[in-house]
């Protein structure tokens, strides 16, 4: 790769004293600038169209998508969209601790920022491809309560979506199974989602202005950001599992966040989201994948139930963070200053013995803290949304 070429070179002329100068004032070690540009080589990343749908990529089916995102003739009621929840401007978040659809959820609503790079789907990774995540809270009760058989009258008795749908799927609404015609809007709203992939950050200028020696970009990275990097990659430890270009390993873990949702009921988390993306019919697995090889439904197929599994949640991306609060799985948390006093405070005798191999209180100072917030907001690119 390119970039490795570079960091070769790179390495290799650049002295300590250089690299403070480099960094006015903050001197990252050869062994740090390697994590540092890890975080690349480059974004935003160019992604491959999903082999299980069909129409991902498909202008038409982007288009169909965007409408759907938007429309709330999908909710039971027609007073609720997708969009509800996942406000564009909003960085597709909806600003509240725990979403309100028919009913209050038990969740915080995610962004739909990267959606395409994540292997599992969902706070508790319930679905294993983004149109089956799209296809739950059409259906589920709580949140927009329609059913496959509502989802197809509606879109049968509109004569432009159902002309849109035809022109998408080579299909009529009206002959479908509503079945099919429910996934095929799911696949339509998901390659929508596909295309929002976030901008180039701060912290992206400031990565590549590393790799190419560029002193008069590198300047214009803050200090305290440069600080918060130093800690986030190492004493804060948060590369362990906000690592790569998306700043997340994609998978689950116990943070030490509480279980329990309003007092009388608990979050199995990740335990409860592998029994249900084991048994659904629209997982890889099942009749509905358009890739006849299954070529990514391995992780579905050897994915195994543990006891540990109970109470992790997913790690977010770090991407356009500063945008998406308040946060962890419930909302728990108002500010990302919260999150990283949570990480420095943390209660060690919380955490099973998965997370108890991992993470520490981290005891940080005022300083610190205010250190790691500049990098974490570093990360965001301010005013992110769509028309």
């Amino acid at each position: 790769m390119k970039w490795l070429a570079a960091l070769a070179v790179l390495l290799g002329w650049l002295s300590p004293s250089m690299t403070d100068a480099l960094n006015h004032g903050v001197s990252f070690s050869n062994s740090e600038i390697r994590i540092i540009l890890s975080h690349g080589p480059s974004w935003p990343p160019n992604l491959a169209p999903d082999p299980s749908n069909r129409v991902s990529g498909d202008p038409a089916a982007i288009a169909l998508g965007r409408q759907l995102f938007a429309d709330p003739r999908l909710s039971r009621g027609h007073n609720r969209s997708c969009a509800t929840c996942h406000e564009p401007n909003r960085a597709f978040t909806d600003g509240l601790a725990r979403s309100i659809g028919i009913a209050r959820l038990d969740r915080n609503a995610p962004s739909l920022f990267n959606l395409r790079l994540n292997r599992w789907f969902g706070w508790a990774g319930k679905s294993d491809n983004l149109w089956a995540q799209s296809l739950h809270p059409i259906v589920d009760r709580r949140e927009l309560g329609a059913s496959a058989d509502l989802v197809a009258e509606r879109i049968a008795a509109d004569s432009a979506l159902a002309t849109a749908y035809q022109n998408v799927f080579g299909s009529q609404a009206t002959t479908d199974p509503p079945e099919t015609v429910l996934v095929n809007v799911a696949k339509a709203l998901a390659a929508f989602q596909e295309t929002l992939t976030s901008g180039k950050t701060p912290f992206d200028h400031f990565r590549d202005a590393l790799a190419a020696g560029d002193r008069d970009a590198l300047a214009r990275y803050p200090l305290g950001a440069q600080r918060g990097l130093r800690l986030f990659i190492g004493k804060g430890q948060c590369r362990f599992c906000h690592f790569g270009p998306n700043f997340t390993n994609g998978e689950f873990h116990d943070i030490g966040m509480p279980y329990f949702i309003d007092k009388d009921r608990v979050d199995p988390g990740r335990y409860g989201g592998i029994k249900a993306v084991k048994s659904s019919r629209f997982n890889l697995l099942g009749p509905y994948n358009d890739d006849e090889s299954r070529s990514t439904a391995g992780p579905t197929r050897h994915v195994a139930l543990l006891h540990r599994n109970w109470g992790e949640f997913r790690i977010p991306s770090l991407r356009n963070v500063a945008l998406t609060a308040p946060y962890m799985h419930d909302g728990s948390l108002a500010t990302l200053a919260d999150v990283v006093r949570h990480y420095s405070e943390l209660n060690e005798d919380r955490l099973h013995a998965e997370g108890e191999r991992l993470l520490r209180a981290l005891r940080l100072t005022p300083g610190e803290i205010d250190d790691l917030v500049m990098f974490l907001r570093s990360l965001s690119v301010v005013g992110h949304g769509i028309q």
